[in-house]
């Protein structure tokens, strides 16, 4: 059964940080390309952060330079790094892991960025 458990969501001042991770199991983690996705309430999910198997990454023009993706093979986990959050990054963080026709999602960590 694979399962992407989230995890380090919280309610943090603009200016601050956090770091999500998700641990995966069930797959070979490896070879997976893994995403980080949010979605605000009345939003679609959009794409944040990405990083192949080989370790390349992307970001979504918002988060640039302010979040960086990582992953850790041993592990089986995917961290998402955010610093210099805003009000506007407030959402449901997903994690998702695919490889060819093969995609799964987590069940979200809630990140709220407030005064």
């Amino acid at each position: 059964q694979v399962q992407l458990v989230e995890s380090g969501g919280g309610l943090v001042q603009p200016g601050g940080s956090l770091r999500l991770s998700c641990a995966s199991s069930g797959i070979i983690f490896n070879i997976y390309t893994m995403y980080w996705y949010r979605q605000a309430p009345g939003e679609q999910r959009d794409l944040v952060a990405v990083i192949t198997d080989g370790g390349t990454t992307n970001y979504a023009d918002s988060v640039k330079g302010r979040f960086t993706i990582s992953r850790d093979n041993p592990q089986n986990t995917v961290v998402l790094q955010m610093n210099n959050l805003k009000v506007e990054d407030t959402a449901v963080y997903y994690c998702s892991a695919r490889w060819f026709k093969y995609t799964y999602w987590g069940q979200g960590t809630q990140v709220t960025v407030s005064a």
